[in-house]
C-alpha cells in the first residue's frame, strides 16, 4: 500500500501579503455642498483603512466638479486604470456605481478589464462587489439606471438650449476677446477692443497671420501675449461685427462628449446685432477673402517629412532643403548664412532617407529584443517606484487639512473675528501652499508613464506591421520620428518615446 504524506499549506510571505487597496470619488459638479462631499469622501477612504489587517491604501484618486457621461475628461479615474494596468492596485473601492461610471457601456467595459486583471471593485452603496460574479448583472441593471438619467437630463438640457437659440433668447455663455459678459450680453472691452482692430487693420493690409502675432505681441508687450491660433480665431469671429452664430460644434454621441464642427449635420442659428460690433463689416468681409484664398494656398503646398526635424549637432540651427544638379539635399541654416558660423556640411536627402530605412528595418526584424525588454525594464523600474505611494495619502491628507482651514477662516470672517483684508491675505498664503502640495502629488504620479505609452504604441505598431522597408514611406517616418540630430556623417535618430538610434550616412 503506498505511503501518503500529507503535506500542510505553509503561510508564505505572498499569502500575507495586504491587498493594495485604491479608492475613487467623483462629485458631479463643483458647488459648494457638493465639494463638501468631496472633501467627505476623500476623509472617508483616508482614514477606513489605518486598521486594517488585511487591506493597504495604496491612493486615493478623486475627480472634483467633473460631471457628464463619459470618462474622457475623468483624469484621476483614467490615472486609476493606468495604475491598474500597471499592477499597482488589487482592489478598488467607490462609493457607488454612479459615482463610478455615468453609462453602462464605459462601467462593464471598466469592470470587465479590471476583472481580467484580477482585480475587484466594491460598490458600498449597492454593496455590490466584483469578486461574487454573478453581481456583473447587478451591475449592468444599476449602470443602465445612471445612464438613462444623465440621457434624460442631457436631452432636456440641448432642448432647452436649443429652442433659446431658435427664439433668439439664448444668453452668451462666454465673452470671446474683446468683449466682457453683462447682463447677459456682451458688451466692449475697450481695453482688448483696440488690440482686435489692430489685428484686422494689420491682417487686410497685407501682414500674414505669423507678422500679426509678431507685431501684436511686440506692441502691446507685457499686457497681452496671443497665439496663432487664437489670432486665426479672431479673425474668423463674427461676434466681432455684432452677430451672433449659434451652433457651431455639437456632441454627434452623448457619451464620447467629443464636440465637433457643425457642417450642416445640426441646425446653426445665426442671428444679426445681438451687441456693439468692434470692426466694420466691410473690413471683416475682406479678412474672410484674405483667409480663404490663403487657405487656398496653402492646402496646394505640401510640407516635405523633413522639415523641421533635421537638427544641426553643432549649432543646434534647422536644416532646410536645396536642389543643385537636380539633387536634393538638406543644409544647416547658418551654414548656409555663413560657413563661419557652423561648420556642418549639406547632407543629401537620399542617404537620409537610406539611413531611415536601415533603422526601420533594424527594429522590425528585432523590436522584441530591442523594445518590448525595454517596456518590461521600464514597468519593473515604475513598480518599484511607486511603492513611494503612501507620500501621496500624506499629501491628499496635509491638503484637506488646509482645505478646512479655509473653512474655518470663512467662518471667522462671517462672525466678524477677521477683517476682509486679513482674510485674502491667510487665503492666498494657505492656497499657495495646496497649489505646492498639489504640484509635489502630480510629480510622484507621473514618473515615466509618457515614455510607456509611447514605448506600448511603438510595440503595436511593429506587431502590425507585415513587411520590410523597401522605400521611403513619409508616412511611416513622420509617425516614428521625433527629430534627426546630425553630427557629421552620424545622424541620431530620436524615436517616439525618447528612444535614440544612430546611423551612419
Amino acid at each position: 500500500m503506498p505511503t501518503v504524506t500529507v503535506i500542510q499549506p505553509q503561510v508564505t510571505d505572498d499569502v500575507r501579503r495586504l491587498l493594495r487597496v485604491a479608492a475613487y470619488c467623483r462629485v458631479s459638479s463643483s458647488s459648494d455642498d457638493q465639494l463638501n462631499s468631496y472633501n467627505s469622501q476623500l476623509t472617508y477612504y483616508s482614514h477606513k483603512f489605518e486598521d486594517s489587517e488585511t487591506e493597504t491604501l495604496i491612493d486615493i484618486y478623486a475627480d472634483e466638479g467633473i460631471t457628464g457621461t463619459s470618462t474622457e475628461k475623468r483624469t484621476e479615474f483614467l490615472r486609476l486604470i493606468a495604475d491598474c494596468r500597471k499592477g499597482r492596485i488589487d482592489r478598488v473601492y467607490t462609493k457607488s456605481i454612479s459615482r463610478f461610471a455615468r453609462n453602462t457601456r464605459d462601467c462593464l467595459k471598466n469592470i470587465r478589464e479590471l476583472t481580467s486583471l484580477g482585480i475587484t471593485v466594491m460598490f458600498e452603496k449597492e454593496n455590490i462587489d466584483t469578486a461574487n460574479i454573478n453581481d456583473e448583472l447587478m451591475i449592468t441593471i444599476m449602470g443602465g439606471l445612471a445612464q438613462e438619467e444623465s440621457i434624460s437630463i442631457s436631452e432636456n438640457m440641448k432642448w432647452s438650449i436649443r429652442r433659446k437659440m431658435k427664439n433668439g433668447t439664448y444668453s452668451q455663455v462666454h465673452a470671446p476677446f474683446g468683449y466682457i459678459l453683462k447682463n447677459k450680453g456682451l458688451a466692449v472691452n475697450e481695453n482688448e477692443a483696440v488690440i482686435v482692430r489692430d489685428i484686422f487693420n494689420n491682417y487686410v493690409n497685407g501682414k500674414g497671420i505669423q507678422s500679426t502675432v509678431d507685431f501684436i505681441n511686440k506692441k502691446y508687450a507685457g499686457i497681452v501675449k496671443l497665439s496663432y491660433s487664437t489670432i486665426g480665431y479672431i479673425l474668423r469671429n463674427e461676434r466681432y461685427i455684432g452677430d451672433s452664430l449659434f451652433q457651431k460644434t455639437f456632441c454627434p454621441d452623448i457619451f464620447a462628449r467629443k464636440r465637433c464642427l457643425n457642417k450642416g449635420e445640426k441646425d446653426m442659428y445665426y442671428i444679426e446685432n445681438t451687441h456693439e460690433p468692434i470692426i466694420s463689416r466691410e473690413t471683416f468681409e475682406i479678412a474672410q477673402k484674405i483667409l480663404e484664398q490663403r487657405f487656398i494656398n496653402n492646402t496646394e503646398r505640401k510640407e516635405h517629412p523633413f522639415s523641421k526635424k533635421i537638427v544641426c549637432g553643432k549649432c543646434n540651427s534647422n536644416f532646410h532643403r536645396k536642389k543643385c544638379r537636380d539633387k536634393f539635399y538638406w543644409v544647416c541654416n547658418k551654414h548656409d548664412y555663413s560657413a563661419r558660423l557652423c561648420e556642418a556640411k549639406k547632407i543629401s536627402e537620399d542617404s537620409v532617407k537610406d539611413a531611415f530605412i536601415r533603422l526601420f528595418n533594424i527594429l522590425y526584424s528585432n523590436y522584441s529584443e530591442l523594445i518590448i525588454s525595454m517596456h518590461k525594464s521600464l514597468q519593473e523600474a515604475m513598480t518599484k517606484k511607486a511603492n513611494g505611494s503612501a507620500n501621496i495619502i500624506e499629501l491628499r491628507r496635509n491638503v484637506l487639512k488646509l482645505k478646512e482651514q479655509l473653512k474655518v477662516l470663512a467662518a471667522l470672517r462671517t462672525k466678524g473675528f477677521l477683517n476682509e483684508a486679513k482674510l485674502i491675505d491667510q487665503n492666498i498664503e494657505v492656497n499657495v501652499r495646496i497649489n505646492k502640495l498639489y504640484k509635489d502629488i502630480r510629480l510622484l504620479s507621473q514618473s515615466d508613464d509618457t515614455m510607456l505609452n509611447n514605448i506600448e504604441m511603438l510595440i503595436g505598431y511593429f506587431e502590425k506591421r507585415e513587411n520590410i522597408m523597401i522605400e521611403f514611406e513619409p508616412q511611416a517616418f513622420e509617425f516614428l520620428i521625433d527629430k534627426i540630430i546630425v553630427n557629421d556623417s552620424i545622424l541620431e535618430f530620436y524615436i517616439v518615446g525618447s528612444l535614440i538610434f544612430t546611423e551612419e550616412l
